[in-house]
């Protein structure tokens, strides 16, 4: 008689949570990317959209922060299976700063800092993947994956949470390069237009000034000009979405190599040159520490390609 193999694995099942003292104050999103790993993104902001997952009983929102005590329905979403190999290759980034509450690292450009969006994993899972001692690994904030710089990974809940404080009440200074194209002029510029998102027909994430937008704030200072393109910093004031990237696009400068708000024959230009990323790179950030206060001022110097364009650009003005 054939024999027919069954599946020994067994079915996933409905689960509560009781949330403790450590997960209080995260998003419920990112909690359960944390307790169901593996589960693609989507299929966690299905169940959530679906009123699958429940808090206290009741539908919740992705954006939901978790209170100590919260009973957390979790749905039976199919996890893999007990012992099976890490499916996030780990990774090593430059150190810039650490101690016990956080660790800022130099992201490189083309890695986004999370997964979804049809990436399978990003820099928070590598690092999780490469400490797999640590008990807390969680982003203090977001940079887009072509940008390049500093990026806070908080390793304690009361430092992720009191980081989080900071930035929402302006308390530090997050600083970025860009590459633009056009001829800035003013030595100082504030950028104060609401920005809206939305997504296209295809299902792409994208922004726009809309006065119906949420109030953003930028600072642009002029570093150096080429002529035809301009070195520019600017300082955020919020952290909206794209918000440097929209808010230069807007004014009539968009950022070199931005596939989003740029021009395509300008990124292929630059790529031809050697530029295959958005030259927009997080290089400065001064913030008090988020347990002892003390300052810190740390910095990440422009990636090799960026300071190859230019010495190019510089070379093609004399």
């Amino acid at each position: 008689m054939r024999k027919i193999a069954v599946d020994s694995a067994p079915a996933p099942s409905v689960r509560f949570v009781e949330i403790g003292a450590e997960q209080a104050g995260q998003r419920i999103d990112n909690f359960l990317l944390r307790v169901c790993k593996g589960v693609p993104k989507s299929h966690i902001y299905k169940a959530i959209r679906g009123g699958e997952v429940r808090v206290n009983k009741g539908r919740t929102s992705a954006d939901y922060r978790l209170a100590a005590g919260d009973q957390v329905r979790i749905p039976p979403l199919r996890l893999p299976a007990p012992g099976a190999a890490r499916p996030v290759p780990p990774a090593a980034f430059p150190v810039v700063f650490e101690d016990e509450a956080l660790v800022v690292l130099d992201k490189p450009a083309g890695l986004a800092v999370h997964g979804g969006s049809g990436v399978s994993f990003g820099l928070i899972e590598q690092l999780r993947a490469a400490r797999p001692e640590a008990r807390f690994l969680e982003l203090a904030h977001r940079l887009d994956r072509e940008t390049s710089g500093l990026i806070m990974v908080a390793k304690q809940r009361k430092s992720l949470l009191r980081l989080h404080d900071m930035m929402r009440e302006g308390g530090g200074r997050k600083r970025y390069q860009a590459l633009v194209v056009g001829d800035w002029v003013n030595d100082r510029q504030h950028l104060r237009q609401p920005l809206y998102k939305y997504l296209t027909p295809s299902g792409e994430r994208r922004v726009r000034v809309d006065p119906g937008g949420k109030p953003a704030h930028t600072i642009i200072t002029l570093e150096r000009r080429f002529g035809r393109y301009s070195l520019l910093g600017a300082e955020l004031r919020t952290g909206r979405t794209h918000q440097i990237r929209v808010h230069l696009a807007a004014a009539g400068f968009p950022i070199v190599a931005d596939e989003k708000y740029g021009a395509d024959e300008v990124r292929q230009a630059f790529a031809r040159q050697g530029l295959h990323r958005m030259f927009l790179h997080a290089g400065s950030l001064d913030i008090p520490h988020p347990l002892s206060g003390e300052p810190l001022s740390l910095r990440a110097p422009l990636p090799p390609e960026c300071m190859a364009i230019l010495r190019y650009l510089e070379g093609s003005n004399k």
